[in-house]
């Protein structure tokens, strides 16, 4: 089962929506117990960073989230300001990320005919082979964003998918069992599908 972190904040639906027509079994939770029994967690977040980190901790799930991922390393998928919460702080808020990667997040600079936040589709190339890398990326190989602030790792062989609008920016960041994708994959059709797809596969 996989479970979807339910703080209030995200998509939830869709990415439920989505990993049923993939075929997969997933639950939207705030319980501390479905976590415990999960065998993959998906963390959404969309607004602003500093509400998507107060929901989560109100929840009380964060202990036991922490275990799971650091301790049991069950997979975990960030998305969109799910992902940005796993890095260290965002120019964005003052409130302290969760601090599994080594990673600041930070405001896209004012480029003239660049209107924030970024909007659309966009190509990514791959910089890091993982498990949401399909074995032969297309060329035009594409996801949708909603976002002003980006994600900086401090490692480079944590970017997994780059990405650019201006300047190019980690569209995909990982370690280990930890994935976190700036874009949204539950709006990306059939890419987004095959994204996903690997994520359930992930052994």
């Amino acid at each position: 089962m996989i479970a979807i972190v339910d703080y209030d904040i995200g998509n939830l639906s869709a990415v439920s929506n989505m990993i049923r027509y993939l075929g997969g079994n997933s639950q939207i939770t705030r319980k501390s117990s479905d976590l415990e029994n999960a065998e993959k967690i998906i963390l959404p977040g969309n607004g602003a960073f500093d509400a998507c980190v107060r929901n989560l901790r109100a929840t009380g799930m964060l202990p036991t989230l922490e275990r799971r991922v650091l301790i049991d390393k069950v997979p975990l998928l960030g998305i969109c300001v799910g992902a940005q919460m796993l890095g260290e702080t965002s120019e964005e808020g003052v409130e302290k990320g969760l601090g599994w990667l080594d990673m600041r997040v930070r405001k896209f600079p004012k480029i003239t005919g660049l209107p924030l936040p970024h909007m659309g589709w966009s190509m990514v190339s791959t910089k890091v082979q993982s498990p949401i890398v399909f074995d032969q990326m297309a060329d035009d190989t594409r996801f949708y964003f909603v976002h002003s602030y980006y994600m900086d790792p401090k490692r480079s062989e944590d970017i997994l998918l780059e990405a650019s609008y201006g300047v190019k920016f980690a569209a995909a960041v990982g370690r280990d069992n930890i994935i976190g994708v700036q874009f949204h994959p539950e709006k990306s059709h059939r890419f987004g599908k095959q994204m996903l797809a690997r994520f359930l596969e992930w052994r």
